[in-house]
């Protein structure tokens, strides 16, 4: 607890509209009043660069864990856009009323949307999607509605028109009218602390039910019976284990448990954890598997390699984890390669093109006219547990789905729900008695 109080009537505030938790109260107080002092020192800069600089320095100059950067912006955006502009609008302090000298530009947005995603600790997948979408509404913007409106200026009217395009010309469908409206969702209320109102009017892209693509268990077996060596275990443990093709090349060394039979998925969808069956099947080929990655792992310690990035700030709390063999990817890469922010050479995890373009081949050989790819192997893992008996709140685990209503898609092919769950891949071979 902090020894002495901080800005009071801040915390006062917090606590009558229980805006935060009251043990968290304090420090959120104590974020607000550094904040505070270093906008002071900087009443000419734009109040956004003011925050993105303050995290900054927390991240990179004070060494602090993720933990306390959410915090202190969740502080910060409390004291900011609503503490302090409903406190007095017409007293504010001159950083918060100070215009920046040059106008914001539309490449200033997409800097601040990036760093935003990044300590909010979201997907690289989704940091891609979600700037696409805004250089597409800016794209619409300029060249299609030839807008010459300043960046500062944009408003609800602006997302509606774009979504109306998108669904009235460009013919989208409307899971990619959603993926659109939430990037720019997150632009407006994250980046530009702005709500986006009256977007009832909007014209929504209809989508109808849709049931995934699942193969035959048959049509699985024939799929394997094309695949060789490592494209054969890869797309197995897909299968067997109900992964995403992004979560089996992100599998690191200590995530696979032989001694319990599980496989730990990190930072998965939604920034969640869970653990996932590992077949039995597959544990032999695994671990030799395993054994020739860690004598290429030794080969590049000697060469003055051997590497592997952290995720988030582990690399300064476990300096020297990135040689450990612990950290390793279970499938790397067949090259190194240069990291384009430390200038280190590393050797990454395998391409997900790569586990695609296997399965893609291997289709064409069984001759399986179902459109389908790799995540088909996820569906078919959830409904061949199913077809099982195995509980439908045990596949909704397995598959790290939020809520049981998006597993219970698959239940088109449910009879009986009954039995102790089994890795469908070793119920194609059997498990040793």
């Amino acid at each position: 607890m902090l020894s002495s109080p901080i800005l009071t009537d801040f915390q006062k505030y917090l606590s009558l509209r229980q805006l935060a938790n009251p043990k968290h109260i304090p420090f959120y107080a104590y974020w607000a009043a550094r904040f505070f002092s270093f906008a002071s020192a900087n009443p000419d800069t734009d109040i956004e660069i003011n925050i993105h600089q303050f995290l900054h320095n927390l991240t990179t100059g004070e060494n602090r864990a993720d933990w306390q950067i959410r915090q202190a912006h969740q502080a910060i955006n409390l004291y900011i856009f609503q503490y302090l502009k409903q406190k007095d609008p017409d007293n504010q302090p001159p950083w918060l009323k100070a215009n920046p000298s040059q106008p914001l530009t539309f490449q200033d947005l997409l800097l601040r949307m990036r760093d935003m995603i990044r300590v909010k600790h979201y997907a690289s997948k989704t940091e891609k999607t979600y700037t696409l979408w805004a250089k597409r509404f800016y794209h619409y913007l300029t060249d299609v509605r030839n807008s010459a409106k300043p960046v500062s200026n944009l408003n609800s009217a602006d997302v509606q028109d774009f979504l109306n395009y998108l669904a009235l010309k460009r013919k989208v469908a409307a899971s990619t009218q959603n993926q659109a409206f939430n990037a720019l969702l997150f632009l407006f209320r994250d980046v530009m602390h702005r709500d986006l109102e009256g977007l009832h009017d909007t014209v929504r892209a209809k989508r109808g039910p849709r049931l995934p693509v699942v193969l035959a268990v048959e049509e699985v077996k024939a799929l394997f019976s094309v695949l060789r060596e490592k494209n054969l275990l890869t797309i197995q443990l897909i299968y067997g284990a109900g992964l995403r093709v992004s979560e089996l090349v992100r599998i690191r060394v200590k995530d696979i448990d032989f001694s319990e039979n599980l496989l730990y998925i990190r930072c998965s969808k939604g920034d969640k954890d869970r653990a996932s069956l590992l077949p039995f099947h597959l544990q032999p080929a695994l671990r030799l598997h395993l054994k020739g990655v860690k004598t290429t792992h030794e080969k590049d310690l000697r060469a003055g390699y051997g590497e592997a990035p952290l995720p988030f700030a582990l690399s300064r709390k476990y300096p020297h984890a990135e040689k450990e063999w612990a950290w390793q990817f279970a499938f790397p890469s067949s090259k190194l390669s240069v990291e384009f922010a430390t200038g280190k050479i590393r050797r990454f995890h395998m391409s997900e093109k790569t586990i695609q373009n296997a399965m893609r081949a291997a289709l064409k050989k069984t001759g399986i006219i179902k459109h389908d790819g790799v995540h088909t192997l996820r569906h078919s893992f959830a409904t061949h547990l199913l077809m099982n008996g195995v509980n439908i709140r045990e596949v909704q685990e397995l598959l790290g789905h939020k809520h049981v209503e998006t597993t219970m898609i698959y239940t088109h092919v449910i009879r009986d729900i009954s039995n102790d769950p089994q890795s469908p891949l070793d119920a194609l071979y059997g498990s040793p008695e």
